[in-house]
């Protein structure tokens, strides 16, 4: 058995603002330089990579991503506070499970405590 946790940032009031989709999206236009091409990797839709981005720029004061326009010279660069964001957002996600994973071990891996499930040990 294991523990799963997932994270994201919300305003104070509750709304989605950044979180594994719109780190993956940024992520895909720093590699590609178009939003286009991310959202073809991403297996999403330019819509929906275009409302991450909306979504960010209505909560985030700082400016993440320039569009440039052009046919031949045209493009999406990612700006130094996304690219801050982003590595930022994973290092948070990466500490978040490495006490997830050690926590649980302390709780429910020591022999005093052990849960057995006998279902599914054929997919651990």
């Amino acid at each position: 058995m294991k523990s799963k946790v997932k994270i994201w940032i919300e305003d104070n009031e509750g709304n989605l603002v950044f979180g594994g989709g719109k780190t993956q999206i940024l992520e895909l236009i720093d590699e590609t330089g178009s939003i286009s091409e991310a959202s073809k990797r991403a297996g999403m839709n330019y819509k929906k990579a275009w409302s991450h981005i909306k979504i960010l720029q209505e909560y985030i004061d700082d400016e993440l991503v320039i569009v440039s326009k052009g046919r031949n010279s045209g493009g999406t660069k990612l700006t130094a506070k996304a690219k801050e964001l982003v590595e930022n957002f994973k290092i948070l996600k990466k500490e978040v499970k490495e006490f997830n994973d050690k926590r649980f071990k302390e709780l429910f891996e020591n022999e005093e405590k052990m849960i057995n499930c006998s279902k599914g040990k054929e997919n651990d």
